[in-house]
């Protein structure tokens, strides 16, 4: 994989991360219409280039992260769901993110849901009610959904919220803040996994190092710009658009299987 190749699926991370529709999804047609064969780096690279993200919202938020200690409680809880089950699981979640036939058709699925998901839960930030614990354990568990591909961490967890009577702004604004624990635990996994795997692949990891760099820096940039959009598109018009987008995201991998299109690459 060239610079070419890593800002092209840097910048596709960093515009899907964190809008509700399947950063895997778009990866796997990045990698596809690019061509990058899969490796152990290419792997690790589609996983580590999170950490940029994560970046943008430390900028953006940066002031809210000084809070109470009930707001780094509630975080805590919203985390650990997804940290156990994300440990015990991972072989078969691996698996799952080899196959490209559950990403589109959960593409199509949550792509219905969420245009319906409006009607059902929608709350004015007038009416929401204070963030404990029990909420934060729910949307922990909405999360853990979207260890399925396809599905979208943004969604489950910013549905999850607004299952608990929060605003769409105030559930994306959580949905954001509890990326950054769960997309670092998972950076730091598959850095970590990497480097003690053996010499071979700590010799793959320090001669891409490069590729990581431009990686996140460009993932990190155009993050902070779809945060800033996807905020204002949301409380404004809600997720319907995004739901017929993932539709035809989902149609256009299951085109390509079925012309015979190798995407079976992550």
């Amino acid at each position: 994989m060239g610079i070419f190749e890593t800002v092209i699926i840097a910048i596709v991370e960093g515009l899907t991360e964190f809008l509700p529709v399947s950063s895997t999804g778009h990866i796997i047609l990045a990698q596809g219409f690019l061509g990058v064969k899969s490796d152990e780096f290419i792997k690790a690279f589609t996983v580590i280039i999170q950490f940029g993200a994560i970046l943008s919202v430390l900028v953006l938020y940066w002031k809210r992260f000084f809070q109470s200690l009930s707001f780094y409680w509630n975080l805590l809880i919203a985390f650990l769901p997804a940290a156990v089950i994300g440990f015990l699981a991972s072989d078969f979640i691996d698996a799952l993110l080899e196959n490209v036939w559950v990403v589109a058709i959960m593409l199509i699925i949550g792509g219905v849901f969420m245009i319906f998901v409006d009607k059902w839960f929608t709350y004015p930030e007038e009416t929401e009610p204070e963030m404990n614990w029990k909420s934060a354990l729910k949307i922990g568990l909405a999360q853990c959904v979207a260890m399925i591909p396809g599905v979208s961490r943004s969604m489950a967890t910013i549905v999850g919220g607004m299952s608990q009577k929060f605003s769409r702004k105030t559930a994306a604004e959580f949905s954001f803040f509890l990326a950054v624990p769960t997309m670092a635990a998972a950076s730091g996994y598959k850095l970590l996994k990497l480097i003690l795997e053996g010499e071979e692949s700590r010799n793959l990891l320090f001669d891409n190092m490069s590729l990581l760099i431009i990686g996140n820096i460009v993932a990190f940039v155009v993050a902070m710009l779809a945060i800033k959009f996807f905020i204002g598109f949301l409380t404004k018009y809600g997720f319907k658009a995004f739901g017929y987008y993932r539709i035809v995201a989902g149609v256009l991998i299951l085109v390509l299987l079925f012309c015979g299109y190798n995407l079976e690459i992550i």
